[in-house]
């Protein structure tokens, strides 16, 4: 990089010393000092240029105005609009850049002054200014801000790739905590009704001792394949991970028949279960299937109560359990067996989430018996969508690059032709104000006689003569020490009053057309 940025700063500088080659050498009427001197120059400016964009710019004007007032010098126009180019292109603010502009419009019009040159020269500055720097210091900057976006367009492509890629990810590792939670409450409330068979075989007095034994293995392995689950399945979760939506297979009858032919205690107060659409219906299953497994793990044999009922637009689901050790519908408690972990607590903070997108609110307390009580309010109809998420930041930025670019776009266009209005309004200004400083009203000069002084004539002259005279006049009276010619009418060029004085004293006028 550093290499190729060195022949192209060497082959700018080669291109740069042509003009000075040819226009200051002695055949053209300047020396071989200027040369070598404005080689030198221009190699400096080219070699900082990369850190100091606007030094080259200030340096070659700075070369340019005492050749000529007019800024334009056949030497150094060239590099003018390149160095105004490279600026633009280069400087990352553009303040410094409209300083330097103002500073180089300023020191011309004092140069002006100073010499008692002609306002014309200073427009003709700035008119230089406006083509020669600061139209390629716009484009420039229009260049500056297209890389800009295309390079912000590649990055931001190539960020999107990678942000697609982990959605992805996180996408697939999102859908397997919803399997694993899936497995965890469809599995465990599995296990809870083995362990609850087990329990009613190990002490079912119709086997024998082997049998029971076995009986309680089973239970307790049961147990254990639950607690495993739980420990396994709470590793794979991921947190605020969206519960999935799609329906069991039954329905909360069949889950109520399957518990009880188990060996749960368990009643449906509800007949028959109103059935809810969607998520909602999801949420009502996951509610009742959780209080079982929940009454079938800590407070084996109890009778539980499954109520479900309607009010207008929402459905209320509870399932409440009597208080562990009580004595169920369907006989005595099984044997506790050895006292597990404590639950996790995953399964309820699973199905709040669950019924939080379904729309609903989800309570669980303890009951005035001792015993549990799961309620959960859910609508009738499944919650609207949610809204589309914002622009992604990528897009943002790539949208506000893109505007930069636009706006970078109308300062190239608006900017020249602001300037040019500007100055040629300027322009105008400034001819009509030096018109009238020279117009001598046509009433005056009928009234002024041959012989009057110039103290006698200073009221009804002009503030300032006209330059000259205009072009191709007829010669003036022999003798005369001096003529002035004024404008006769504001804003024609011709015809002009002629007056013409010896030794102070007007000695001939005339109408020059």
């Amino acid at each position: 990089m550093r290499v190729r940025e060195r022949l192209l700063d060497l082959g700018l500088w080669l291109l740069l010393c042509v003009p000075v080659l040819l226009k200051s050498d002695p055949n053209d009427g300047g020396s071989w000092g200027l040369v070598a001197v404005g080689v030198t120059v221009l190699a400096g400016c080219v070699a900082v240029g990369r850190r100091w964009p606007l030094a080259p710019l200030a340096v070659t004007v700075a070369a340019s105005l005492p050749a000529s007032l007019e800024l334009f010098t056949p030497s150094y126009s060239l590099a003018l609009i390149a160095f105004g180019f490279l600026a633009g292109r280069r400087q990352e603010h553009t303040a410094a850049a409209l300083w330097l502009f103002g500073a180089v419009a300023a020191v011309g019009l004092l140069l002006t002054v100073v010499t008692r040159t002609s306002l014309g020269q200073w427009f003709t500055l700035l008119l230089a200014l406006a083509l020669a720097v600061v139209a390629p210091w716009l484009i420039g900057r229009y260049v500056r801000q297209y890389d800009r976006l295309v390079r912000s367009g590649w990055e931001l492509a190539d960020r999107m790739e990678r942000e697609q890629a982990a959605v992805a990810d996180r996408e697939r590792l999102r859908e397997r905590s919803r399997i694993a939670g899936d497995m965890h409450d469809s599995l465990g409330h599995d296990l809870a009704l083995i362990a609850i068979r087990a329990g009613a075989l190990e002490v079912d007095p119709g086997l024998g001792p082997a049998q029971q034994q076995a009986a309680g293995e089973l239970r307790r392995a049961a147990a254990d394949a639950t607690a495993r689950l739980r420990d396994i399945i709470g590793v794979l979760r991921e947190d605020g991970a969206a519960a999935p939506t799609t329906p069991p297979g039954e329905t909360v009858e069949d889950l109520v028949a399957r518990a009880r032919s188990s060996g749960l205690a368990v009643a449906l107060a509800t007949t028959p279960v109103p059935a809810l659409p969607g998520m909602p219906g999801l949420a009502l299953h996951r509610v009742v299937q959780e209080g079982l497994t929940n009454a079938a793990k800590h407070a084996p044999g109890t009778a539980v109560t499954v109520e479900v009922a309607e009010d207008t637009g929402t459905v209320l689901v509870r399932v409440a359990s009597g208080p562990p050790g009580a004595t169920g519908a369907t006989g005595p408690a099984g044997p506790a067996g050895p006292a597990g972990p404590a639950s996790g607590g995953t399964g309820l903070v699973g199905l709040d989430e669950r019924v939080r997108l379904a729309g609903g609110t989800l309570a669980h307390r303890v009951g005035g018996d001792g015993g549990f009580v799961l309620e959960a309010v859910l609508p009738r109809n499944p919650p609207a969508p949610a809204a589309a998420p914002a622009a992604p930041t990528s897009a943002r930025e790539l949208d506000r690059a893109r505007r930069q670019v636009r706006k970078g776009l109308a300062q190239a266009i608006w900017i020249p032709l602001a300037l040019l209005v500007a100055l040629g309004a300027l322009m105008a200004g400034v001819a009509l104000w030096t018109q009238h400083q020279s117009y001598l009203e046509p009433e005056d000069y009928a009234g002024m006689r041959v012989g009057q002084s110039l103290g006698q004539l200073a009221d009804d002259l002009p503030d300032r003569p006209l330059d000259g005279p205009p072009e191709r006049p007829p010669d003036e009276p022999p003798g005369m020490d001096e003529c002035r010619y004024y404008r006769s009418t504001m804003l024609a060029a011709i015809p002009v009053y002629r007056l013409c004085f010896v030794d102070g004293h007007l000695a001939g006028k005339a109408e020059v057309p």
